[in-house]
């Protein structure tokens, strides 16, 4: 992989990694329109991925370095000026608890999530449509009226098995999480903001579980263009959060289901008519 290839890799995954549209879609695509296939074996392709995608972490760390901060800061008994769940022991605890199923449903299926099957152009396709369609429906049934203060370790914890869905890819963790707020009646920022840090251990345990295990596959890929990509993808990570914070204030998330039921249904005509293969070789 060359160095503009990373590069644009890195933008893909900052780009879409928290925006509602799945990044594992758009980076599938590119990766096969650059025909890195080709080149790469399945673990490479799989660990490449898993590892820029630690430029994201890094974003999602910075920008919520204060709540964060502040989270530990309560875990040792300081009491943090401004208050708000998002800078309480408990948003931590509730970050474990939506972490629980994703752990357990990753770990018990890691062979099956990272094969060839999860890589397959039509899965891909039918999940954009899915998850855009029931991300349209919570719009039309959540009510939206419950900010942060109201947030309850179920709601986590429900928030959290929807995040299992993002193993599927195409789905999107940020479009399931959100999907989840909207249906408890979560409002879109407020979902959005836990979405992301509930992120956090997800991205951390896949992305370093990938760079111990195939660190020898990396260096296949070159470990040059894997670290330019993942620092661009954490610039570009960082736009995109505060786009779609700004975003969600004023906006619904309907822009982002006709993007993806457009997009997922052009993947399934192009499989349909042979333009593409359906099971792509990664």
């Amino acid at each position: 992989m060359n160095v503009l290839q990373a590069i644009l890799l890195g933008i893909v995954q900052g780009a879409t990694e928290f925006i509602p549209v799945s990044s594992t879609a758009h980076m599938v695509l590119v990766m096969k329109i650059m025909q890195l296939e080709s080149r790469l074996t399945p673990e490479q392709i799989t660990a490449t991925m898993a590892v820029v995608q630690l430029g994201t972490l890094v974003a999602v760390l910075l920008y919520f370095s204060r709540e964060l901060l502040a989270i530990a800061r309560s875990f040792l008994g300081r009491r943090h000026p401004g208050g708000g769940l998002f800078r309480d022991r408990r948003m931590a605890t509730y970050m474990i608890v939506g972490t629980i199923p994703v752990a357990i449903v990753g770990i018990a299926f890691k062979p099956l999530i990272e094969g060839a099957l999860t890589k397959n152009l039509v899965v891909i396709g039918a999940s954009m449509v899915g998850v855009g369609l029931l991300l349209l429906l919570a719009e039309a049934t959540g009510t939206r009226r419950r900010g942060e203060a109201s947030l309850t370790a179920l709601d986590a914890f429900v928030i959290g098995l929807a995040q299992v869905l993002a193993l599927v890819p195409g789905s999107s963790r940020s479009g399931t999480t959100l999907m989840a707020a909207l249906f408890l009646g979560i409002k879109r920022e407020t979902g959005a903001r836990f979405s992301f840090l509930l992120s956090i251990p997800a991205i951390a345990a896949s992305g370093l579980l990938e760079l111990v295990t195939l660190r020898e596959g990396l260096a296949g890929v070159g470990w040059g263009s894997v670290i330019v990509a993942t620092i661009v993808a954490a610039v570009v990570g960082f736009a995109s959060i505060e786009f779609l914070l700004r975003f969600l204030r004023r906006h619904s998330t309907g822009v982002f289901v006709a993007y993806r039921v457009v997009v997922g249904g052009l993947i399934l005509g192009l499989v349909a008519f042979r333009v593409l293969a359906p099971a792509s070789q990664f």
